[in-house]
């Protein structure tokens, strides 16, 4: 095999192996990764005639009542975990007293860096 055969061929081999390293993380799923969070930690006080839906507005029965938000606005903001107040509260980015979920244990860190990726990859309803 000539040299310049074995340059393009090594050259187009890293071109791939760049091209798979630079992907990024997998993709966060609403459905699959994020609502089962939110059952989990948010849904029992957060559900229609609930105590978080009384104190706030805020329903997470459903994809759009998340997104809707509270009555005081949105909890999420697309592609911008730290103007999102959901991300926030739970991760402890804000006063100890108004940590979510309130009064309760709090999210791991995986849990947590989960809710970040979503929101930071556009708080798609996948």
């Amino acid at each position: 095999m000539s040299t310049k055969k074995t340059v393009s061929i090594a050259s187009a081999f890293a071109v791939i192996m760049l091209a798979g390293c630079s992907a990024g993380p997998a993709a966060v799923s609403f459905k699959s990764d994020v609502k089962p969070l939110i059952d989990k930690y948010c849904t029992e006080c957060h559900t229609k005639g609930g105590a978080g839906d009384e104190a706030s507005g805020f329903v997470t029965e459903t994809y759009d009542t998340v997104m809707k938000g509270t009555k005081f606005g949105p909890v999420v903001v697309a592609g911008d975990p730290l103007s999102s107040s959901l991300y926030r509260l739970v991760a402890g980015k804000v006063d100890p007293s108004i940590r979510m979920p309130h009064g309760k244990e709090a999210l791991s860190q995986e849990e947590i860096s989960k809710i970040e990726l979503w929101i930071e990859q556009g708080a798609k309803h996948n």
